[in-house]
């Protein structure tokens, strides 16, 4: 398995080893004592599984109270997967990294808590899971407007297919009551 800090290296993107033949493959896609040997020592309590059509985006979602980190992979299809540093005094503040995970590929991506996520569907339909450090919480969910000309992401595509909630989502400079807070490593 190779673990590969990305441009803010909180966010981490994860490569697999991958163990193929003509029968199909075999690779393990959490192993808790690996990944802590790695310096990706976290512990999930849920797992989620959603299914979404071609142009389709979902995000940029983020919980305040009980921060999520998230492990995200693509077992069907292909995605842009996004996170965004949202925390307050965070030296990468705003910042967005990207990297498209998909069935094929067996990328994975370690988004930490205090960051907002996001992914659109690049494939005619993708298979999305991913690990949670924290449970759901509706009454803590927050987001980010996904094309926030502040932060720039560079979406691949047009014509996305957008929930109304998320339409409705502010830019992050309004939203700097209800955003984390960066805590210096110590």
């Amino acid at each position: 398995m190779k673990i590969t800090p990305t441009r803010i290296p909180d966010v981490l993107l994860i490569e697999p080893d991958v163990f193929g033949d003509a029968r199909g493959f075999f690779m393990e896609s959490w192993h808790a004592q690996k990944f802590a040997a790695q310096g990706l020592d976290v512990s999930f309590v849920q797992d989620n599984h959603s299914r979404s059509g071609q142009g389709v985006l979902r995000g940029l979602h983020y919980q305040l109270e009980q921060p999520q980190g998230k492990l995200v992979r693509v077992v069907s299809g292909s995605v842009f997967d996004v996170a965004v540093d949202i925390r307050k005094g965070s030296p990468s503040f705003g910042q967005w990294v990207g990297a498209e995970l998909s069935g094929d590929n067996h990328k994975q991506f370690y988004v930490p808590p205090g960051f907002a996520h996001g992914f659109c569907v690049l494939s005619e339909s993708a298979d999305f899971l991913y690990k949670c450090t924290e449970f759901y919480a509706p009454h803590d969910e927050h987001g980010i407007l996904w094309n926030d000309p502040a932060i720039g992401i560079d979406w691949p595509g047009d014509n996305f297919r957008i929930s109304d909630k998320d339409a409705g989502n502010s830019v992050l400079r309004d939203m700097t009551d209800r955003l984390p807070n960066y805590e210096v490593p110590s």
